[in-house]
């Protein structure tokens, strides 16, 4: 029977002798049938370590993937695929007694592998050599002892290599549960890292292995950008996010503790587009890698796409992974300067108004001082005047412009600042005055006081 007998050489690198189709042929095994199984496996069980031997030569020669692993520790391989045979030839004698360790060492050899990050498809294919290999030192045995016992082993052919695909399937279970154990460490891990080097309290020695981990340069400049949606407050940020590339513009990435970041997309174009996000109690955090001139924060913030009603702060550049904590309480004060209606801040360009967030409490006191008085009046009256000082500043001091841009005359202009002065005390021309009544307009628009 030619096409059950073949040479070893022939069963490990063509088709089996007998092709695996275990979902479309029922077992044909009877009593003889499996008596003549048994005698052969018994041969096998006690000639297992040169089997062995053959096999971790076979896979040395042909899985790429193994040769690492081989080269390493030829013992400890050695020591699994023994383990393996034995447990999986035993099981062709005594099922009862073998089938539960033998899937037990099928699972653990997925774990271990990938562990390893040995690929699953040549974890099957050693499997399925392995199969190979067994099945034809039964056809060999058998026709050593008797070749007319060939045709009663061949009955049991479908059983054997529904076995093997059987053993196939525990470890591809097994191999793919433990990459995704080790997926949820990996990311944890990535989550950890990132919260430790945006909280400031990363240690240096950790600096080169975070840098390798996330794949940024230890020494290279970042920035952080804080995004918030809803209204400034604690607890009116959507949470959630994770650690994601913005690259992904926006889509949601699952898996553990993972949700959708804000709806706010990075330019793909932008070195800053491979950036990483963080959640935060009140915002999401992203570290945008900075490989551009000094005018690429000003690039990316006009390149920005804010959805109506989200905030978005972004801090100035920083150097190294060291110095991302402050990075953080920048984004973090360019998000705070943010109006409420939402929209972008690059903290370099508004840092009076980063002045008055970072501290509330002064903030206020000078507004109730400046504006105060304008708070006896009617409030229509009173937005009136705060109306039109605005737009004077905007128009840096032109009265033309900004009756322009409020549709009345210059000179309407001019009296309802002399009003103010009036009321106040203040004057428009004095520097100090100017700076501390811009100061408390920004108080009022920023903090609501």
């Amino acid at each position: 029977m030619p096409q059950v007998v073949r040479s070893r050489n022939g069963a490990l690198h063509g088709p089996s002798p007998v092709p695996p189709l275990p979902h479309r042929f029922r077992s044909l095994a009877d009593r003889e049938s499996v008596e003549v199984l048994h005698r052969a496996a018994r041969v096998l069980v006690a000639s297992l370590p040169a089997l062995t031997d053959r096999l971790v030569e076979a896979l040395y020669a042909q899985e790429p993937a193994y040769r690492a692993a081989i080269d390493s520790d030829r013992a400890e391989v050695w020591q699994e695929v023994h383990h393996s045979l034995r447990h999986n030839v035993g099981s062709l004698i005594q099922p009862r007694e073998f089938r539960e360790p033998a899937h037990r060492t099928s699972r653990w050899i997925g774990e271990i592998r990938a562990e390893q990050g040995v690929p699953l498809d040549a974890v099957l294919h050693a499997f399925r050599m392995g199969g190979a290999m067994v099945w034809q030192d039964l056809v060999d045995e058998t026709a050593r002892r008797d070749p007319d016992d060939i045709r009663l082993l061949v009955h049991v052919a479908a059983d054997v290599w529904n076995f093997v695909d059987e053993h196939c399937g525990v470890v591809a279970d097994a191999y793919r549960q433990a990459e995704r154990r080790l997926s949820w460490r990996r990311e944890n891990r990535q989550r950890l890292m990132v919260a430790a080097l945006l909280d400031g309290t990363a240690r240096i020695a950790d600096l080169a292995e975070a840098a390798e981990m996330l794949g940024l340069p230890e020494q290279g400049r970042y920035a952080v950008l804080a995004v918030a949606v809803g209204p400034r407050g604690p607890g009116a940020v959507a949470a959630g996010g994770g650690l994601v590339s913005a690259s992904d513009a926006g889509v949601a990435r699952h898996g553990p503790g993972l949700a959708a970041r804000p709806p706010v997309v990075l330019p793909a174009a932008h070195p800053g587009a491979a950036a990483l996000w963080h959640p935060g109690p009140d915002a999401e955090f992203a570290i945008l890698p900075l490989t551009g001139p000094p005018g690429e924060l000003s690039e990316l913030a006009a390149a920005l796409d804010v959805p109506a009603g989200t905030r978005a702060g972004i801090g100035s550049a920083v150097e190294g992974l060291a110095a991302l904590g402050d990075a953080r309480r920048l984004a973090e004060t360019a998000l705070r300067a943010c109006p409420a209606s939402g929209g972008t801040v690059l903290l370099d360009e508004h840092l009076p108004d980063a002045l008055v967030v970072s501290s509330p409490a002064l903030a206020g006191a000078l507004a109730d001082r400046v504006l105060g008085p304008l708070d006896r009046l009617d409030p229509a009256d009173r937005d009136v005047i705060v109306e039109t000082l605005t737009a004077w500043l905007d128009a840096d001091g032109s009265a033309q412009r900004a009756g322009a841009r409020l549709y009345c005359h210059r000179n309407t202009v001019l009296n309802r600042l002399r009003r103010f002065e009036q009321l106040t005390g203040r004057c428009l021309t004095r520097p100090r005055d100017a700076v501390e009544v811009s100061l408390a307009l920004a108080a009022r628009r920023l903090l609501g006081t």
